[in-house]
């Protein structure tokens, strides 16, 4: 897989918003994606030693059939601390090395995690997307900012998430009667084809299949 080395991994707060602030200027929030599509991944993160071992957790499906293909896990010193806003200098270095290792590269990536529905529209989806120029989706368990009106129990219902008067993601039930999650751009998919992938690898469960692989792979 073509992996980019984009810039040093930060040790402090300050170097890395110059960094979001500066690869922000390149994310892509329209489709530039391979049709047909072949391959969906998902990637999570575990943490042992309590967090000072991050562990990386790839899983690699078949589409539309989402049968699982390939998986990979790669472990490393963990270097950045737990700060939202900044999950990705802490996260992405593991999720690199688990990378590294499929021989399946696929067409796209669902990211446990945020797209530009971000203080500085550049979460983990937007970075990882830039370093190995394939197309990410950010799909976050919880808000991290902005806000919507209220959202029908319909499995495929969602609205918009707004913040500072932009459209920034979508909140999206994917299950009938279940919490919703948040799913936003991260390079090179727009918000309308984000939506229409996450309800595609989605099933039986609250979260897509790529993300359930790979939480699983993170965990065990």
């Amino acid at each position: 897989m073509k992996i980019s080395q984009r810039h040093p991994w930060p040790t402090t707060v300050d170097e890395a918003i110059k960094i979001q602030e500066q690869l922000q200027l390149e994310v892509i929030t329209e489709d530039n994606l391979k049709q047909p599509l072949q391959y969906v991944a998902g990637v999570d993160m575990g943490f042992e030693e309590d967090g000072a071992i991050s562990r990386a957790a790839v899983a690699v499906l078949s589409f539309p059939d989402l049968q699982l293909q390939e998986t990979s896990i790669a472990r490393r010193p963990t270097t950045f601390p737990y700060i939202p806003g900044f999950l990705s200098f802490r996260e992405i270095p593991a999720v690199l090395d688990a990378l590294e290792k499929i021989q399946t590269t696929p067409d796209i990536i669902l990211c446990d995690g945020q797209g530009i529905a971000h203080p500085r529209r550049f979460g983990i989806a937007c970075h990882l997307g830039l370093i190995i120029d394939i197309p990410t989706i950010g799909v976050a368990k919880s808000l991290l900012i902005g806000k919507h009106e209220d959202l029908p129990e319909t499995q495929g219902s969602w609205q918009p998430l707004i913040h500072k008067g932009d459209t920034v993601g979508a909140v999206l039930r994917t299950r009938t009667g279940v919490k919703p999650v948040y799913v936003s751009s991260g390079h090179r998919v727009s918000l309308p084809t984000a939506i229409d992938y996450v309800l595609r690898c989605t099933t039986k469960y609250r979260l897509p299949e790529t993300t359930r692989f790979a939480d699983k792979l993170s965990r065990d």
